[in-house]
């Protein structure tokens, strides 16, 4: 039998109840120390940890440098939009709807770009993406460059009012550990395996009989939907969609996320989106040139810490 350690990626154990009791009792907190406003900067940490999560599944997971994966987050945020502006309010309705849009476009890009290698693979992402991009600054019937704005959040039902932004924060904190634990489960079951063999020694992997071309298409059309999640909650969070949501340097933030936090690391999402947008928020106070100390941060993981703050936080 192989060994199949070295593809093994744990997850928080006994460690994780007590992280979602902790991230669950935050509002709260928040509200009595008078801080009310970083309940939507935690928010907005969730819904990119989410996002990074989907660009590290075939990134850091498949070996695949995906350009152009803001495509599926400004999908996503778009196809809320316009159910918004059709006076379609359902959550249970517009959420899904996110993600299938976002998973039909992976599924054609993937069937597309996966024939291709290297930095073929990387630019013919980022066309689609600025295709998409160019297409959604032309629609002027949705706000064109200017953007589309929503009327209001999305209606979950259960009671749940989304326009209280701990509600919000609580139904994000709940898709978000829906997705960590999903991604654990598929990364270390045989597809997982396939998948990161694929990133090792793809001609090997194929020799021995694996469908390497299937499975990092259903893997690119997974990361597809999740991105398209995120960004239906990116839209409500915001309660505006742009078009900038699909540009390239969207893009690059989430790979600067999984590089920052550790490609393939289970965990390397959620730690890059926490670094990168605490760092944002804190820095953005004190100087118009954050991006310096985002440089160098990254500058440090490059250097003494390439398998990201995930791998740090294994060896401590």
């Amino acid at each position: 039998m192989a060994d199949t350690r070295a593809l093994h990626h744990r997850g928080l154990g006994r460690w994780t109840w007590a992280l979602l009791a902790a991230l669950a009792a935050l509002p709260p907190l928040l509200q009595a120390a008078g801080l009310e406003f970083y309940t939507v900067v935690a928010t907005r940490i969730l819904v990119f940890a989410i996002a990074a999560s989907s660009l590290n599944l075939i990134l850091g997971f498949g070996g695949l440098v995906s350009f152009g994966h803001a495509a599926y987050i400004g999908l996503g945020a778009y196809t809320v939009g316009v159910l918004m502006d059709a006076g379609i309010t359902s959550a249970w309705i517009a959420w899904p709807a996110a993600m299938a849009v976002s998973a039909l476009a992976a599924a054609v890009i993937g069937a597309i770009s996966l024939r291709t290698r290297g930095v073929y693979f990387i630019m013919i992402t980022l066309a689609f993406a600025q295709m998409f991009y160019f297409l959604a600054v032309s629609l002027k019937a949705y706000g064109g460059d200017d953007g589309l704005p929503l009327a209001q959040r999305s209606v979950p039902g259960f009671g749940l009012d989304l326009k209280d932004d701990a509600s919000f924060y609580w139904v994000a904190l709940a898709l978000f550990a829906a997705v960590m634990l999903g991604l654990q489960r598929l990364v270390n079951s045989p597809f997982g395996w396939l998948l990161q063999g694929a990133r090792e020694n793809e001609v090997r992997v194929a020799a021995a009989g694996g469908r390497v071309f299937a499975v990092r298409w259903q893997a690119f059309v997974l990361a597809g939907a999740l991105a398209g999640l995120s960004g239906a909650l990116l839209a409500n969070l915001n309660g505006l969609v742009t078009p900038h949501l699909m540009h390239w340097s969207q893009s690059g933030q989430l790979m600067v996320m999984v590089i920052i936090g550790g490609a393939g690391a289970l965990w390397g999402g959620p730690l890059g989106a926490l670094a990168l947008l605490l760092l944002e928020e804190l820095l953005s106070g004190v100087t118009l040139h954050w991006q310096l100390g985002l440089g160098a941060l990254l500058l440090l993981v490059v250097l003494y810490a390439p398998r990201g703050l995930a791998g740090v936080w294994r060896r401590a």
